[in-house]
């Protein structure tokens, strides 16, 4: 295949949804690693017995189809509902086909793919350290941001790098929640449909190579910090 197809395909509207895709990527990345440290810090020391529902209830967006979940927060999100209303009295605008709505959605679906990584991560902190924070004098909080979060820093970079590529390839939850509105919610996954669909293949396959390029460097990331954290893990031999 020669380059003038390819080269065709990179049009400004291609360009107009693959940085939406990274600017939804990107923000959805930084809400859910707020969230998802404390919440996986959680969820490794507490002994309540709510705690495996929520744990389910995290975990629940990786076998559930996207289509469902994109049906619920649309619903959850319209005009009709008590969190719609709120949000369209406060900001004047609906939650549902809007950006913010995206975002939200985005939070939703990949939590576990955040949360998982930190929280096995954290449970192969040595113990010793651990201890060690804690003779010191250290609250448990101290113990957790400052000994348990640095020692667990490359499950938490692969959690963040695992949460944009899920964010980047998301299709089902955007469709159904945002649509298709470009420039507002039309991120590369819909815009790579929308082509294929009209039979528009240079520019579904720029689309396609934009995002297979960005799917395997983000991979190719994750792999280095789990190969630095086993290399890290293991004995040095003397």
């Amino acid at each position: 295949m020669s380059d003038a197809p390819l080269l065709a395909g990179l049009t400004p509207a291609l360009w107009q949804s693959l940085g939406l895709t990274v600017r939804l990527a990107a923000i959805s990345t930084v809400i859910l690693l707020a969230i998802a440290l404390p919440l996986a810090g959680w969820l490794d020391r507490t002994r309540l017995k709510i705690a495996p529902w929520i744990e389910a209830l995290v975990t629940l967006p990786i076998v559930l189809p996207p289509t469902v979940i994109g049906f619920y927060l649309l619903v959850g999100f319209g005009g009709g509902s008590w969190l719609g209303t709120g949000w369209q009295m406060l900001f004047g605008s609906t939650l549902a086909f809007s950006f913010a709505g995206l975002v939200v959605g985005s939070v939703i679906y990949s939590l576990p793919f955040a949360v998982q990584p930190i929280q096995n991560a954290i449970r192969e902190v040595d113990a010793a350290l651990i201890e060690a924070g804690c003779a010191l004098g250290a609250q448990p909080r101290q113990v957790f941001w400052r000994v348990i979060v640095p020692a667990a820093r490359n499950g938490i970079l692969t959690g963040a790098a695992l949460s944009f590529a899920h964010t980047m390839g998301e299709f089902g939850v955007v469709l159904m929640l945002g649509g298709n509105i470009p420039g507002a919610t039309r991120v590369a996954s819909i815009a790579l449909y929308d082509e294929t669909q009209l039979l528009n293949y240079p520019v579904a396959h720029s689309y396609a190579l934009l995002l297979l390029a960005i799917s395997f460097a983000m991979l190719m990331l994750i792999g280095l910090l789990r190969r630095g954290a086993r290399q890290q893990a293991r004995p040095k031999l003397r």
